[in-house]
């Protein structure tokens, strides 16, 4: 619902981008440039609804294109909105993940939006992982399942990142 129709996105690799993906069916006049195959194959059933793909080392394990080549590619491209998830959530706020590789890439979408959204439950909070992608600091909104934690939605507070709890019924606030 934060994405209007007419306009640009970049989503990145996760099932969160996914499920994202799966709401902007009805969407009208936008583009979508990923480097998540799963994203472009769901978004394919929206005639309204331009895909760029990102090339690069193909993840048979999750359909994720990494690799220098992804990340140059994305650096063509100046969107409205960055989708990203990541697999880990420092207590200081620090967005971390697994693969190197995809790190790189996240951090180059990161780049080219004019808006940042972060999309991951609360499952990701305090999780441990070893490669740094950014900040809260740099995250416009961020989508969660869960209020936060005080110390943290304080530091998104000082920020400016915009936490929006979903409910259960989709709505969020």
């Amino acid at each position: 619902a934060a994405i209007p129709n007419n306009c640009s996105i970049i989503m990145n690799l996760g099932t969160t981008t996914e499920a994202v993906a799966r709401e902007l069916l009805l969407h009208r006049n936008i583009t979508v440039v990923t480097n998540n195959m799963n994203v472009a194959n769901t978004l394919l059933a929206n005639p309204g609804c331009d895909i760029m793909i990102a090339g690069g080392a193909l993840r048979r394990s999750d359909g994720g294109l990494v690799g220098d080549l992804t990340s140059e590619f994305f650096g063509q491209f100046k969107v409205d909105f960055a989708v990203v998830g990541v697999s880990a959530i420092d207590p200081d706020g620090d967005l971390l993940d697994f693969d190197l590789a995809e790190v790189r890439v996240s951090r180059a979408i990161l780049k080219q939006a004019r808006k940042a959204f972060l999309v991951c439950d609360h499952s990701k909070l305090g999780r441990s992982a070893p490669a740094l992608l950014g900040s809260l600091s740099q995250i416009t909104a961020w989508f969660t399942d869960r209020a936060l934690p005080a110390p943290l939605a304080r530091r998104c507070a000082d920020w400016g990142t915009e936490v929006c709890v979903a409910s259960a019924d989709g709505e969020g606030g």
